[in-house]
């Protein structure tokens, strides 16, 4: 506890001075910003590390090197991100793209595990890494999904068409149910564990998470709509996406998607009950979730940047990075190519080309698949444990910086290729 406050500190000066900075002089897209910066800042770091001999710098060090993201992700912030992602998102949008969003987030999650698995597996053979077929498969599990927190905080400022930007969105939301029921499949082939196969533990993540949340928002909406007090109604939807993720960790369901779910369900409930005539003085709910999203991101994004500490001393670093990159555009885009041969009308009037040229650079990788592949840990050997990790960061720092750098001109270039047409 005597450390929290020197941490809250450290953290919200770096948001601060970076976001400052960025806005005055770089104008970049902000998370890419706190990201970009960050990593800047920890390559200062690791210099100090070794030119300085000071005991306090060594500690400070030795401190971000350590930090548990994944403690920190699943157990603390992730349900209150996804709530702020999800908590505006309209029930009936998925409705008009439920073919095209399930396709996506559970098919192309498949396939683009499966592709990226094999696709490893080939290039830790020639680069001499000797990676089992099992291990490749779990780390295609690791990075096949596409992040939720980077698609709605980096994607949507890019001016997308509507559909488009809401199915990049939805597939993000949904597709971690998914990876987590392979990375459980494949971590017990790893393991030699048994268990139940990909479609039992798929459907228990699934159906259970769903169940929990509609359950959850049911119970919580009853007071949010009763009560007069806006404070109190911010309070309960806290409760409702805290006491869902809790309940699902409990008992193994995705509190990932019973979050998503409390808040596409109190979005839709909000907006029947006020075309049904009730009058609601919602601002400061808005409010308050839109900073608590910017922040809780902010503190994301720096706090992966300075991860750079840790990854830089990964085996095979340039080697393991270029070809870690190379799958995941590999799988990304076969995954979505395979995809869209069944999903059906493909929105806003793209064609199959330029559909899966937007979708393979848009799909962008967050903190998700870090915090998945700091898990492993206990059951890889350290070297092994080391290339995941440093492969899955250099996925994680390509597709946030270069990717979410380049998006604009990339989405330039096919609007202008599908006005064409």
């Amino acid at each position: 506890m005597n450390d929290f406050l020197p941490y809250v500190v450290g953290i919200m000066l770096l948001i601060v001075v970076l976001g400052f900075f960025n806005e005055r002089k770089t104008k970049l897209t902000y998370e890419i910003a706190l990201m970009l910066f960050s990593i800047c800042i920890g390559a200062v770091f690791l210099v100090a590390y070794y030119v300085i001999d000071d005991h306090d710098t060594s500690i400070l060090i030795s401190d971000i090197i350590t930090f548990d993201l994944e403690d920190y992700l699943m157990k603390g912030v992730l349900c209150y991100m996804l709530f702020a992602g999800s908590c505006h998102m309209q029930l009936r949008d998925f409705s008009k793209q439920k073919r095209q969003i399930g396709v996506l987030a559970i098919l192309a999650t498949l396939l683009g595990a499966i592709l990226y698995g094999g696709a490893f597996y080939l290039i830790s053979k020639l680069i001499g890494l000797g990676f089992s077929l099992p291990v490749c498969l779990m780390f295609g599990s690791i990075v096949s999904p596409t992040d939720p927190i980077a698609a709605t905080s980096i994607l949507k400022k890019f001016g997308l068409p509507e559909d488009i930007s809401f199915l990049m969105e939805s597939e993000s939301l949904l597709n971690d149910g998914v990876g987590v029921a392979l990375f459980v499949c494949f971590s017990g082939m790893v393991t030699a564990s048994g268990g139940a196969g990909f479609f039992a533990v798929f459907f228990r993540e699934l159906f259970g998470a769903v169940l929990v949340g509609i359950v959850v928002t049911a119970l919580c909406f009853y007071i949010f709509y009763k009560t007069a007090d806006v404070t109190r109604q911010i309070f309960v939807s806290i409760l409702a996406v805290s006491a869902a993720y809790l309940l699902c960790e409990k008992f193994e369901f995705s509190g990932a998607i019973a979050s998503v779910v409390c808040g596409v369900l109190f979005s839709a409930l909000r907006k029947h009950f006020e075309e049904n005539g009730k009058e609601w003085h919602l601002e400061q709910f808005d409010v308050f979730w839109n900073i608590a999203d910017n922040l809780l991101n902010s503190i994301l994004y720096v706090i992966l940047g300075l991860s750079f500490l840790r990854i830089i001393r990964t085996p095979y670093i340039v080697l393991v990075s270029v070809g870690a990159i190379v799958c995941n555009l590999i799988g990304r885009s076969a995954s979505v190519g395979l995809s869209t041969f069944i999903m059906g009308s493909i929105p806003s009037g793209y064609d199959r080309k330029n559909f899966i040229k937007l979708m393979t650079w848009g799909g962008l990788r967050g903190a998700l698949s870090i915090a998945l592949a700091m898990s492993t840990k206990p059951m890889l050997p350290d070297e092994t444990y080391k290339v995941i990790l440093g492969g899955t960061y250099a996925i994680v720092a390509f597709t946030t910086i270069i990717q979410g750098l380049t998006m604009t001109k990339v989405y330039n270039s096919i609007k202008a290729s599908v006005k064409s047409m």
